[in-house]
């Protein structure tokens, strides 16, 4: 099977760029910098991905008038200085056995305030409070929420490239026999498929038969699924560093006048989501767009999630289209589009698409038909 050379690796420049992006953001927030922890933040801005993330102090300190600098067990150094960015940023070492947030507060401003990392240990937290505790920390995700969210042209590449995939993927599985065999059978089948279409990692297969599909987030388990069942299928992963998201509703058989019907709502929200994308417009208004029609129809009480997340290199990153959510769309994010119904104990419907804003509306990254599609 046919699997789409990889694109050219991220530069040097590419991630100075990025480092001295976020710590001009952490200076217009009001911070004296950030420090990232690592993590997806950390692969973003530095290229550095530890081989093993433990209790041990890893952290890149990024703030403006200094040289961005990075604290690490010196039996880490060889894997840093090979990192794209290595040369770019002074690496500082601490061995075992010794006392890391010591080796670390000459890099930090003793009365600054930082964003740090989500993924960072309560225990590193800790030690650098202790260490330096005139500093004062909030969280990268409230305090810089959009830190990753715009993507550039190589991002996007990346992510349309992933799309792709796991578009071929439903158009495979589309062939294969549902009714008789466990819904884990066609989650695996769901697996190996994005795989062989270039994904280096499986991070969900959603397999939603008949009553479990009314369960957004079922795990696939032993259900046999049957002739008549609605199927709620949600799966993706990473390719090429970033990620995948499509969900569709599929049907064993002729559906009953309800499911179509209901089938027909979800796609009409998820189409009103869509086109309410555009530069300017707050996050929540996709969720509003995508929920009034709904709610319109009778269902509100059954669509009990937000409308869509981010993502990039994780499959669930700011922005999030959720009512509160009022930070204005800009080109180049992207995120899902994924209203549902779900009636308890019944049968569930999801239609899931990657979009991402454009100078003048947005852009699909999923063309799969979402018209519902009747298997065998």
């Amino acid at each position: 099977m046919a699997v789409t050379a990889s694109p050219a690796p991220f530069t040097t420049e590419d991630f100075a760029r990025r480092m001295a992006c976020a710590a001009e953001q952490a200076e217009n927030a009001g911070l004296t910098g950030i420090l990232v922890a690592p993590g997806p933040d950390l692969l973003y801005l530095a290229g550095y991905a530890p081989v093993a993330i433990t209790e041990r102090l890893t952290m890149l300190v990024l703030q403006t008038g200094r040289d961005p600098a990075m604290i690490l067990p010196s039996l880490e150094r060889p894997d840093a200085e090979h990192a794209a960015s290595a040369g770019t940023i002074a690496l500082t070492e601490w061995s075992d056995g010794s006392d890391p947030y010591a080796a670390a507060a000459p890099l930090l401003d003793p009365a600054g305030s930082y964003a740090i990392s989500d993924s960072a240990w309560a225990l590193q937290l800790l030690g650098l409070q202790e260490a330096l505790p005139g500093t004062r920390y909030v969280s990268m995700t409230s305090a810089l929420p959009m830190l990753r969210a715009v993507k550039d042209d190589d991002e996007l590449e990346r992510l349309s490239a992933a799309g792709a995939a796991a578009d071929a993927t439903f158009q495979e599985i589309l062939k294969v026999r549902f009714a008789g065999r466990k819904e884990t059978e066609v989650a695996a089948d769901l697996a190996s498929l994005l795989m062989d279409h270039g994904h280096s990692q499986v991070d969900f297969t959603v397999v939603g038969s008949g009553p479990n599909g009314a369960n957004p987030h079922h795990e696939a388990g032993d259900r046999t699924i049957q002739d008549g069942d609605m199927i709620v299928l949600d799966f993706g992963g990473l390719k090429d560093g970033y990620g995948s998201d499509t969900s569709r509703t599929i049907h064993v058989g002729e559906p009953t006048d309800e499911e179509r019907e209901v089938h027909d709502i979800v796609r009409g929200a998820q189409q009103a989501g869509f086109e309410a994308v555009r530069p300017g417009v707050a996050c929540q208004a996709i969720d509003r767009a995508a929920r009034r029609v709904i709610a319109d129809a009778g269902y509100g009480g059954q669509f009990i999630h937000r409308t869509g997340h981010g993502i990039g290199l994780t499959t669930h990153e700011p922005p999030y289209m959720v009512e509160g959510e009022t930070h204005a769309l800009e080109p180049g994010m992207c995120f899902s589009i994924e209203p549902g119904i779900y009636l308890s104990g019944r049968f569930g419907v999801r239609i899931e698409d990657i979009v991402t804003v454009t100078r003048d509306g947005g852009r699909r990254l999923n063309h799969t038909a979402r018209e519902m599609q009747i298997v065998a």
